[in-house]
């Protein structure tokens, strides 16, 4: 199957998606279905469904996991539950990347999740790189409608073809289109899903100026419902891939309903774009 092909059958199986605009019926997988411990032995801890994963930071290391099969395009979620209390300093990642890969021109999409000193709320970071380049998709920072660590809120990414949007709790909150303009600094290449959390204390908390404290240790990240609805890639042969299942509950881009809701997110929210 050439890549028109699977291109039109992936895009096909997302039509019906926002008919409902839900996403509680997605196919959830366990943890062992799709992803392995990436690093920080000991703190990465699966609990007994096999749906849900712990990853911690103590002062000896992070943690985190990665997916078991590279991507190309697809719509990918999990719920996550970040530490309360003092979490300056703290970052908690979930995203995609071909770093490993493609070390000089790496693709990445990425949620990040920085934490604050007590009394201060979490904010919550988008990143998009394509082709190694950081003049298109800069970092945006915005705060949250709600406290990410009292509760599982679901946060997912769409990648198609030509477009990339960011959700939280089904709200899209950033989208960037494929123009002509940008030629190959839009992620186009396959890329892994990681998630992991590690000391950011000199960057991640007001500029470095509040740091991680291990008095407040461990600081853990709880991850479930994972969704990995994609098309897998063969590592030796990186310009095929296996069209994901047809899924009636899968998104193809932003409708007018939901355009609205991204529209008064931002406005309320008044994303910060940090300049490289």
């Amino acid at each position: 199957m050439n890549s028109h092909a699977i291109t039109f059958v992936f895009l096909s199986a997302l039509r019906v998606f926002f008919a409902g605009g839900s996403s509680g019926n997605l196919p959830i997988m366990s943890f062992d279905e799709g992803y392995s411990h990436l690093f920080g032995d000991g703190n990465l801890m699966v609990l007994k469904d096999g749906k849900s994963v712990h990853i911690s930071l103590d002062k000896r290391t992070g943690s985190g996991f990665v997916s078991q099969d590279l991507y190309l395009h697809g719509y990918f979620s999990a719920s996550i539950k970040l530490p309360a209390d003092y979490t300056a300093g703290v970052v908690v990642a979930f995203y995609m990347s071909n770093v490993d890969l493609f070390e000089k021109n790496h693709d990445e999409i990425d949620f990040e999740f920085l934490g604050n000193i007590r009394g201060k709320d979490w904010r919550i970071q988008t990143n998009i790189y394509g082709n190694g380049s950081t003049s298109r998709g800069r970092e945006e920072r915005y705060g949250l409608w709600f406290d990410p660590s009292e509760d599982f809120h679901q946060y997912s990414i769409l990648w198609t073809e030509n477009l990339i949007v960011f959700y939280v709790d089904n709200v899209p909150i950033r989208e960037m289109k494929r123009t002509q303009e940008m030629g190959g600094d839009f992620p186009s290449k396959p890329m892994s899903l990681y998630a992991t959390i590690w000391d950011g204390s000199s960057w991640a908390t007001n500029g470095g100026n509040y740091k991680v404290s291990y008095k407040y240790a461990p600081y853990i990240a709880e991850f479930s419902d994972f969704i990995l609805h994609g098309c897998a890639v063969n590592p030796l042969e990186l310009s095929k891939c296996d069209a994901a299942p047809e899924h009636k509950m899968i998104p193809t881009g932003i409708t007018r309903r939901h355009r609205v809701k991204m529209e008064n997110f931002r406005k309320k929210r008044l994303p910060i774009l940090i300049l490289l």
